[in-house]
């Protein structure tokens, strides 16, 4: 095999890869041990038509596409090596020539790595965020909690209020006739909480148990269903039952039920300590994108849509396999918002971007400021590993070879380039002025006044 390579604009590549005619012939047979089940010929049962004999009745291309792929998924890693390429994109592969006897061509358009120039990443200016924590704070955590204890009681005799719940039979109605997923029994409704469409749940309101009523609404634009997207509807509804929520009281008894304190002004500090941790959590998250967003500002990079494409399409798969454990697939998500997977990529696109600019730039820095990672420093990340998985240290390091290391390394780099960046910053109170940049050369006698 060998490799051509020829750089093009925007940090693209193209690999021109030529693999032996003999490498060709090997692979054509694989394509026929695969196929020969599949093929009838009359006069010979299925799998034992001689290779030579399908060739002359279809001609050798019948096992050309298979062929293809198998040299191309076998000689494509390779060639990515041996390029010394820093690729990062799928291949957009083209085949150049595909002849029984002649050399198999092939040519690979992919993404290379960009290079960054600097701007300036020490002495960052970013925003002080608040970190303090007031009574409401806390008293906004008990009530979430004493909602999430609450128990509903059954009312009688009054009309729904905003903030019942009404259980209720449903059904709903386009043109005069039953649509499709428009009906429900028993269903439990929070009323106010606009889970169903337009006006509905305020319809209901002061409404009695028992009382059959008809809801008119209008199903938004840009409802996912098409059908019913803009259109009028009627619901006839029955209400079967309207309950309350009962909020347990604040008290030492509702702390010792939830928690493992003893009065409520222990469990109040609990919640307190626990929310400080988290903002300083958060304020910190967010001084670092803000630093490093500021840092892609001054800097340069031209990043090709390649990239962006690769890093868009890991992205949904990351989103897809979230969604498959909560027993959503990608395209039930894609239905149920009304949104196709070109909208999704679209939607993607500026946070990929975000994310690669961000990676970059981070990479330079460590590489400019000659960040260090030591072997006690992976050996570290070796030891929270196996703690994670329950595993002994030794057998992590059996299982993690020199890649998954190079990763480790890679991403504690990073971490040092965070690091320096954020020993660097210069925290700016809301309000103050940032120093004003100007070209104006000033005098000797402005600058003396100035002292």
């Amino acid at each position: 095999m060998s490799v051509k390579v020829e750089n093009l604009e925007k940090n693209m590549a193209k690999l021109t890869i030529e693999v032996a005619a003999e490498e060709l012939e090997k692979a054509m047979e694989k394509a026929y041990q695969r196929q020969k089940k599949s093929i009838s010929v009359p006069g010979f049962r299925k799998g034992k038509v001689p290779r030579a004999m399908i060739e002359k009745m279809y001609g050798p291309a019948i096992f050309y596409e298979e062929a293809a792929n198998i040299l191309m998924q076998q000689e494509y890693p390779t060639a990515m090596q041996e390029s010394k390429l820093d690729i990062v994109s799928q291949p957009e592969v083209d085949i150049v020539q595909l002849e029984k006897g002649k050399p198999f061509i092939f040519t690979a358009e992919v993404a290379v790595k960009p290079e960054v120039k600097l701007g300036e990443y020490k002495g960052v200016e970013v925003m002080d965020v608040d970190t303090s924590v007031v009574a409401a704070d806390v008293n906004a955590e008990i009530d979430k909690e004493r909602e999430a204890n609450a128990r509903t009681v059954t009312v009688e005799n009054r009309g729904i209020k905003k903030g019942d719940i009404a259980v209720i039979d449903f059904e709903g109605y386009v043109d005069g006739k039953k649509f499709e997923g428009g009906s429900a029994e028993n269903h439990t409704l929070e009323i106010g909480s606009h889970s169903f469409i337009d006006t509905f749940e305020d319809q209901l309101v002061g409404k009695k148990t028992g009382a059959e009523v008809e809801v008119n609404v209008t199903f938004p634009e840009d409802y996912h269903a098409t059908e019913l997207a803009g259109k009028p509807a009627m619901f006839k509804v029955k209400i079967h039952e309207i309950k309350v929520k009962e909020l347990p009281k604040a008290d030492d008894e509702f702390a010792q039920d939830v928690s493992e304190f003893d009065t409520l002004k222990e469990y109040k500090a609990d919640i307190k300590k626990k929310l400080v941790e988290a903002k300083k959590n958060a304020a910190k998250r967010a001084q670092e994108d803000e630093a490093i967003q500021k840092i892609i500002d001054v800097s340069e990079m031209d990043i090709p849509e390649a990239m962006i494409n690769y890093h868009v399409d890991d992205m949904i798969q990351g989103m897809a396999q979230n969604m498959m454990q909560q027993g959503l697939t990608l395209e039930q998500y894609l239905q149920f918002t009304g949104m196709t997977i070109e909208g999704l990529r679209e939607q993607t696109k500026p946070e990929a971007l975000r994310r690669i600019q961000a990676s970059l730039v981070l990479e330079a820095i460590a590489k400019d400021a000659k960040v260090k990672v030591t072997e006690k420093q992976i050996e570290a990340e070796l030891s929270k590993m196996a703690e994670m998985y329950h595993m002994e240290l030794d057998k992590i390091k059996e299982m993690v070879g020199d890649a998954e290391k190079e990763s480790i390394k890679r991403d504690l780099e990073i971490q040092g380039a965070v690091d320096l960046i954020m020993k660097n910053i210069v925290v700016k109170k809301d309000g103050e002025a940032k120093p004003k940049k100007t070209t104006k050369k000033t005098t000797k006698k402005e600058e003396k006044k100035d002292e």
